[in-house]
């Protein structure tokens, strides 16, 4: 005899039906197994579950003035190239025109110097005091041609200088008149600016009140969704207590996987949706409830899971301080002896698909739509809650199983499957990963994440580097303390910082103070919490630190980008972002 399992939030329910030798009815009994507490739709406090509409009107103002200020980059960049070259041609102009003076006055020395030595020698030397000062007439005719081509020369060479003056003279005048309207250009494109960051300035106030609200919204989600995952960590507890209390001597995969050939004594079937019983469990039948039996494996598995409640979700990492969906899923079941792949879309490939409506506590639920394909990988725990590491809860929760986005039920238990295909995006729609959209790096909104605007993260969202104030993303935070220990175990100090989440108001402020070099309020990189300003040797390419940094980095999710390294126009050694491993 098996039982067709009903399941309910607060354990599963089934009936025992006759099988080909039984020749009465047995009555309905309920299979007791472990409760989930019931968790918040969106657990870790997603935007999708908060009342943010002031904040979006202050965003909304914020993104009209950054909108602005966008706008006027360009014309502020080409009336800073128009001064600088007007400014340029004006130095040019002035030079040109020193260096002409400078010639006519070497002239007109030349020639002073002359006409002072006529005057020591008692008087000008003309054609008429060359013929009465007597002499031979051809030395008197030869002094006269020389001195005619004297005073040619020497007014040829004055005229000469006093026109390069003159043209110079002019040149800076016209330089001098294009650098005034060049000036008057950039002060006009300065006072609207001005203008500009005085908006940006005055909604940063509101913003911060409006943000306040928001974070003790999410502060409170967090408290809530801590009590669900302490709940159901209780609830799973209670549940193997009773198992051990009815002196169940969990049985290993292997008992489990043929039903027709035989389940350890004491135990019955459960039943399936298709009428026959499932392969991977069983129950110990009593009343009033049956008691669920699970594969030791199994067992062991969601316990490991439980214990990494609350730590952070981190792309690519696979603890002991963060999890990625994948690789919680492969780690926990690979500690109890069952061998699983590591990302979601391999789980996906090689699970043993059991049928949604039988999915049992341990399965591996695969989310996803026809859009996106698959999305997400978590750990059921009943029909209506999974635990997981979340992208969007930033954490390992407990949540809710969408049952209008399963793909598919797979079971650890019954081995893996030859790959199947896994679904992927159609339509040009972007590809998810443990539940957040992966958007590429070329796309504005690359680096947003949990619905939050640039610069206005919630506190209660951002988790501490250990080091001062600075503050990143939960998952960049636990990647970045891990790096830095790294780093100190290779140098004796931690990673110096100067720099990290930029919110709002800073960027306004910084925005204010160095135009020139500061982003756009609300553009930042470092506005989302997943950028660093590094010191300590790293602001420097070439030193032991900063290539320590370029061959260790990656290891921990950080890069130096593009834009950062040497010869693209922007070189800086100290920024390095955080991009998952």
């Amino acid at each position: 005899m098996f039982a067709r399992s009903r399941w309910r939030t607060s354990g599963w329910t089934a009936r025992r039906v006759v099988g080909a030798a039984a020749v009465v009815a047995l009555s309905t009994v309920a299979v007791a197994g472990p409760a989930a507490a019931a968790p918040s739709d969106q657990p870790g406090g997603t935007t999708a579950v908060l009342d943010s509409r002031a904040l979006d009107r202050l965003q909304q103002r914020a993104a009209e003035v950054q909108a602005g200020l966008r706008e006027q980059e360009a014309e502020v960049a080409a009336a800073r190239e128009e001064l600088a070259q007007a400014e340029q041609a004006v130095a040019e102009a002035e030079s040109v025109l020193a260096h002409a003076e400078g010639e006519l006055a070497g002239h007109q020395e030349v020639v002073a110097g002359y006409a002072r030595a006529v005057y020591r020698d008692g008087g000008a030397l003309t054609p008429l005091t060359l013929l009465l000062s007597g002499g031979d007439p051809g030395d008197v005719l030869s002094a006269m041609g020389f001195l005619e081509v004297v005073d040619a020369h020497a007014a040829e060479m004055i005229g000469a200088a006093e026109k390069l003056r003159r043209a110079a003279l002019d040149e800076q005048q016209r330089a001098a008149a294009a650098l005034g309207k060049a000036r008057e250009r950039a002060d006009v494109v300065a006072a609207r600016v001005a203008e500009l960051e005085a908006a940006a300035a005055a909604v940063t106030d509101e913003l911060g009140a409006a943000l306040d609200e928001v974070d003790r919204q999410l502060a409170q989600l967090q408290a809530e969704q801590v009590d669900v995952n302490q709940k159901t960590a209780a609830n799973w507890q209670a549940y193997l207590e009773q198992l051990t209390a009815a002196g169940v001597q969990p049985p290993p995969a292997s008992a489990l996987l043929d039903p027709a050939s035989g389940i350890p004594p004491g135990l019955v079937p459960v039943g399936a949706s298709s009428g026959a019983a499932q392969a991977g469990a069983a129950q110990l039948p009593r009343q009033p409830t049956s008691l669920l039996v699970l594969p030791a494996e199994t067992l062991s598995a969601v316990t490991a899971a439980m214990d990494a409640l609350g730590l952070p979700y981190a792309p690519g990492t696979a603890g002991p301080e963060s999890w990625d969906c994948g690789s919680l899923v492969s780690t926990v079941y690979g500690r109890a002896g069952i061998a699983l792949p590591a990302t979601q879309a391999e789980l996906f490939a090689t699970a043993t698909p059991v049928a949604p409506p039988d999915v049992l506590p341990g399965d591996l639920v695969f989310l996803g739509t026809p859009e996106s394909g698959l999305g997400h990988v978590g750990i059921a725990l009943d029909p209506q809650t999974m635990l997981a590491a979340d992208a969007r809860a930033g954490a390992v929760v407990v949540r809710t199983l969408p049952a209008d986005q399963v793909l598919g039920i797979g079971r650890p238990s019954l081995g893996q499957r030859a790959p199947v295909a896994v679904p992927g995006p159609t339509g040009g729609a972007l590809k998810v990963e443990c539940g957040n959209t992966v958007y590429p790096p070329s796309y504005d909104g690359a680096r947003a994440w949990g619905g939050y605007p640039n610069g206005l993260i919630p506190p209660s969202a951002m988790c501490p580097l250990g080091a001062g104030s600075h503050v990143l993303r939960c998952d960049a935070a636990a990647a970045y303390r891990a790096m830095s220990a790294a780093f100190a175990s290779a140098f004796g100090t931690p990673i110096c910082i100067t720099d990290s989440y930029r919110t709002y108001a800073s960027q306004v402020d910084l925005y204010g103070r160095k135009p020139a070099l500061a982003a756009v309020p609300g553009t930042s990189n470092h506005g989302w919490g997943l950028a660093v300003d590094l010191c300590g040797g790293i602001e420097r390419f070439g030193t032991p630190q900063y290539n320590w940094m370029k061959a260790n980095a990656g290891r921990f999710g950080y890069l130096h980008p593009d834009w950062a390294e040497p010869g693209n126009g922007r070189e800086e050694p100290w920024h390095w972002e955080y991009a998952g491993t």
